[in-house]
């Protein structure tokens, strides 16, 4: 039996929506990204975070522009080269300390339409 909050992203039609706004990323994380040799994907905006292991965290897009790994293609350049550097909160996401993240609700497809159907219930 699958948990009523299970969002399986395999079957999402639009994926790399979730990306759009991009993502923090401990700075050691980035390191290692970035020796992958990604061409387009680099990391922006170092900020001092104490919630990260490093105490530091980077961002892989500038203001509300997409993650800059995303492909012509819809998909993550990172997950495409090896899954185990994928960004811990790209891992994730949708969830943030095994909840709902409350900003899935703006960019994962699957929790918008589950809000949508939930929100027609009873009406007439």
């Amino acid at each position: 039996m699958k948990k009523k909050n299970t969002i399986e992203c395999h079957v999402c039609k639009a994926q790399s929506r979730c990306c759009r706004l991009g993502a923090w990323v401990d700075l050691e994380e980035a390191k290692k990204i970035l020796n992958l040799g990604i061409k387009g994907g680099d990391f922006f905006h170092l900020e001092k975070d104490d919630d990260y292991p490093s105490g530091y965290r980077v961002g892989t897009s500038i203001e509300d522009e997409p993650c800059t790994f995303i492909t012509k293609d819809g998909l993550c350049a990172i997950h495409k080269i090896d899954y185990r550097l994928k960004p811990e909160h790209c891992r994730e996401f949708p969830y943030e300390k095994d909840k709902i993240s409350p900003i899935a609700r703006y960019l994962c497809e699957v929790v918008k339409s589950r809000r949508k159907k939930r929100g027609s219930r009873g009406k007439a």
